[in-house]
């Protein structure tokens, strides 16, 4: 079983000490990357859920500095925080909070134990209370804490209490740590030396729109807030009254503040506005003279503290989330909405590589229809096609969980709007890998001016790689594109239309002069129809002698070379919404995924229904060879709705018995996808199922683009987490000195003919020390001694 497709920005990475090291929180793993080459090194395993923190251990100053700089902690939904080497991959210890922890912050804390001050560790934690009804709004599920790591055990009394849990942020000193909360940013002061919980104080500093995040100063008391709208506040000089006093008492100097809303314990405020949409992270640089800002624009904006003037980091694509430096100052890195990592050279923040995962679901267009179970794949290749919200597809090898490439379907600049007005609602490939065709869909704008566009698409000298053959705007009239299917071993691809008709489409070459090579293009060679009815799927058998069209509930047969109607089969309960011929088999299956769902298998042959189960099913697939097939199913709850937990399954059939062969529980199963695939004999080499003389696996792509591919005939439980196999590289250290400038010097052999050169000390080392040639000196570990007893006066040592 192996495991992919995981999330690489849920949490902000983490650079090591020396910034050669970027550690991101992939699902239930952390993995670390090189920073030079985006390569993967290694992989921390221990949680048993979503890992959402990763911070490194403070480093004290003395020897124990270069001894915690590399080990880490980290946080997860299991309510376990793991101390990590994660310079050899080893757990070190597990102290268990007991509930989901959703954020961390690790100050520097020392105590003082016979005068010297001791380094003791404690984690200030924001968990969710599970134990309180998440359907009550005004519920307070959130909850900070304070976790000694030492101990294993809680401290204290709870620092706050909110609607659900909240980001913890925390300053570079540690000193002060904060969260944003509603209007409002907590902030507590921290005792670094002689720590006790009740020596904490906090204050509030307002606000008139909802916080998203925050970051302090480096070196001043300098907080900056980010709200939804997309302003930014800058408090400075804040806690001076609270925070002066050790016991809390406000300072006189409270009483005259100006421009300081709700009475905020902050000299003054200053608010700055360039965004359009919500604030997603605040950093300030290292020396204190910057601030970084970003959101929905997918632009860094930079902000000179203290005059407000602004430059910009534009054009990355895809709305950003965090911003982490590293200790490296010219290396930063950026997580962006689309699931990449991209390192950046500082100060001009040019990209320099780039840590790609699989694109995440557009959640914008997650309406039923629009984008629901969108996935095309490259069986011979092992790839998947996935959409994207920049209006691209992206190809990901599933075996090396690494993104191959990304092709553009519509030429327009990505604008994060609130109003879809263009998106990709079709993409299917030949099983062979060699053609892609797909539909993009513009909606109208006060009903008038939308367009449906069908593109086919050649391959490249590359998998994953296609350019544009043939564009055919409207090409069903204005009536919109329900299914494409390409004709196995033949040029040749239907569309299926619900204005009532299928058309068959043919690839020509176009003549060209002699001195220009052929090209070649699709056309369309037949159009058909049954009783004006929609025609909502289509597919074609093992040998491409057969098409089989739905005409809403009943399945019609043709021959796709005369587009004449060969056969019609029962009608189905409901709309059919997927057709597929199970393998080499006499069998055809449907699934209908209306008010009466159904899951259906016919009798080509004798025009007739063999089985069928009334089960809502998401997505199917069927083995190329073989009567196998495949359905992801959904299961509903009472109320209609799915279960949190194990909201599906995956049935395995045989086409002739209706009883299942195996069955999967699965997670996040609306919007997934089932496949098989050929398998990978470095994957498991024990696979026993043979299709052909060829291991036959089950990929399964859950609602969040996570996948797992195992053999369906094991009896293990699939855990969408723990990596079975991947594509570790060793990390390769970074040149330094002659060799980061010259390169490395060539290795040469010693002869073995050339005798070993004798070394004998002299009695008068200094006259004879250095004659000779050069290469016949002895080495320095034997000369340096010598040389320096030589330059020191013997006196006698009387005997006591």
């Amino acid at each position: 079983m192996f495991t992919g497709g995981q999330s690489y920005v849920s949490a902000p990475p983490a650079f090591s000490a020396d910034g050669r090291l970027l550690l991101v929180c992939t699902g239930r793993t952390v993995s670390v990357f090189s920073a030079s080459t985006c390569m993967l090194v290694s992989e921390l395993e221990g949680h048993e859920g979503d890992v959402t923190a990763v911070v490194l251990a403070p480093s004290p100053a003395g020897a124990a500095a270069a001894k915690l700089a590399r080990y880490c902690w980290t946080a997860g939904l299991d309510g376990a925080l793991i101390y990590w080497d994660f310079a050899a991959a080893e757990l070190v210890r597990k102290v268990q909070v007991g509930l989901p922890v959703h954020s961390m912050a690790i100050p520097n804390i020392t105590r003082g134990s016979k005068g010297v001050d001791i380094y003791t560790p404690f984690a200030f934690v924001s968990v969710e209370d599970t134990s309180k009804p998440s359907n009550e709004t005004k519920a307070l599920r959130g909850q900070l804490k304070i976790v000694d790591l030492t101990k294993g055990r809680e401290v204290g009394s709870l620092l706050a209490e909110t609607r659900k849990p909240e980001k913890i942020v925390a300053s570079s000193s540690g000193e002060f740590l904060g969260i944003p909360n509603k209007t409002k940013l907590h902030v507590w002061r921290i005792p670094l030396k002689d720590f006790k919980p009740d020596k904490i104080r906090k204050i509030k500093l307002h606000h008139t729109k909802k916080l998203n995040t925050l970051a302090f100063h480096p070196s001043e008391r300098i907080v900056a807030g980010g709200d939804v709208t997309g302003r930014i506040s800058i408090w400075r000089g804040f806690g001076n009254a609270k925070f002066s006093g050790s016991h809390g008492a406000r300072s006189n100097e409270d009483e005259d503040r100006n421009d300081v809303r709700g009475n905020s314990d902050a000299d003054s405020c200053t608010t700055w506005h360039w965004h359009s949409g919500g604030v997603k992270f605040l950093k300030f640089s290292t020396d204190g003279a910057y601030l970084f800002s970003g959101g929905m624009e997918g632009v860094i904006v930079v902000w000179q503290l203290d005059t407000g003037k602004r430059r910009y980091k534009p054009r990355l694509g895809s709305p950003l989330l965090s911003f982490v430096d590293s200790p490296d100052s010219s290396i930063a890195c950026v997580s962006c909405m689309n699931n990449q990592v991209h390192l950046l050279k500082m100060p001009n923040m040019e990209v320099m590589r780039s840590i790609a995962g699989i694109k995440l679901p557009i959640s914008s267009l997650s309406l039923d229809g629009c984008y629901r179970g969108l996935y095309g794949f490259d069986y011979s290749n092992k790839l998947v096609a996935v959409p994207t919200e920049d209006y691209c597809i992206q190809f990901y090898d599933l075996f090396e969980n690494t993104e191959v490439s990304e092709v553009q379907v519509c030429e327009r600049n990505f604008q994060p709007v609130d109003d879809i007005t263009m998106y990709i609602s079709l993409v299917s490939l030949s099983i062979d890998g060699n053609f892609m065709c797909t539909v993009d869909v513009k909606l109208p704008e006060e009903e008038l001016g939308g367009l449906i566009t069908l593109k086919f698409w050649n391959q490249g000298s590359r998998a994953g790689e296609y350019f544009l053959s043939t564009v055919i705007y409207e090409p069903h009239s204005d009536a919109g594109i329900s299914a494409i299917a390409f004709r196995p071993g033949k040029n040749m691809a239907v569309s299926t239309s619900l204005g009532g008709n299928f058309k068959v489409w043919v690839q020509s070459m176009l003549s060209q002069p002699s001195d220009e090579k052929e090209q070649s293009g699709w056309r369309c060679q037949s159009v058909g129809s049954y009783r004006n009815k929609p025609m909502t799927a289509a597919t074609f058998s093992s040998d491409g002698s057969v098409l089989a069209v739905a005409a809403e509930s009943v399945i019609t047969l043709w021959d796709p070379d005369n587009n004449a109607l060969v056969g019609v089969i029962a009608e189905a309960l409901s709309p059919i919404t997927k057709l597929s011929f199970v393998g080499t088999s006499q069998f055809l299956m449907s699934i209908s995924q209306s008010s009466k769902p159904q899951v259906a298998v016919w009798n080509v042959p004798n025009l007739s229904m063999q089985w069928s189960y009334s089960l809502f099913a998401e997505a199917a697939c069927c083995s190329s060879s073989g009567s196998e097939f495949a359905v992801l199913g959904l299961l509903s709850c009472p109320d209609g709705g799915t279960l949190a937990e194990q909201d599906g399954v995956i049935l395995l059939f045989d086409a002739e018995n209706l009883k299942p062969v195996s069955s999967w529980s699965v997670k996040k199963a609306r919007g997934g996808s089932v496949a098989f695939l050929k398998g990978d004999s470095s994957l498991d080499a024990n696979t026993k199922d043979m299709i052909d003389g060829e291991a036959s696996l089950l990929v399964y792509i859950n609602g969040s683009h996570e996948y797992v591919i195992f053999d369906p005939r094991s009896n293990e439980e699939l855990h969408i987490g723990k990596s079975a196999h991947r594509n570790i590289q060793t990390e390769e250290l970074a040149p330094i000195g002659y060799a980061s400038i010259f390169g490395e010097l060539p290795k040469l052999e010693s002869k073995k003919d050339v005798p070993e050169i004798p070394f004998i000390p002299s009695e008068r080392p200094w006259e004879t020390i250095f004659n000779g040639s050069s290469h016949v000196l002895p080495p320095l570990t034997k000369l340096c001694p010598a040389f320096l007893a030589s330059l020191l006066e013997k006196r006698p040592v009387a005997n006591e």
